[in-house]
């Protein structure tokens, strides 16, 4: 399923968020925004959390669990201060919309 540019928004804010909290990889943020009702294809997530790494807002490492290689993602300065002003103006939004 191909995501559109409103949503795409919030799942990238969702991701930061997750990212600051603890590591994450791709099939448990998958799982993780099916719950909030985003369904979200590996062909559009992966692709999403390349774009944040390019952007310096994550990093990531692989790992091999087994016969598994895993790519575990972590947030950067950077990505923490989007995150911020991200969370700034949403409740400065939230606010204003639900006044």
């Amino acid at each position: 399923m191909r995501i559109n540019e409103f949503f795409s928004s919030f799942i990238k804010i969702h991701i930061l968020h997750h990212c600051l909290k603890e590591e994450i990889y791709g099939v448990w943020m998958m799982e993780e925004l099916r719950e909030h009702g985003y369904k979200i294809s590996p062909g559009s997530l992966y692709p999403l959390l390349k774009h944040l790494e390019e952007k310096g807002l994550i990093r990531s490492r692989i790992e091999q669990l087994g016969k598994v290689k895993r790519k575990f993602y972590r947030i950067t300065p950077k990505g923490k201060k989007e995150l911020t002003s991200a969370k700034i103006k949403l409740k400065e939004l939230i606010g204003e919309i639900l006044n």
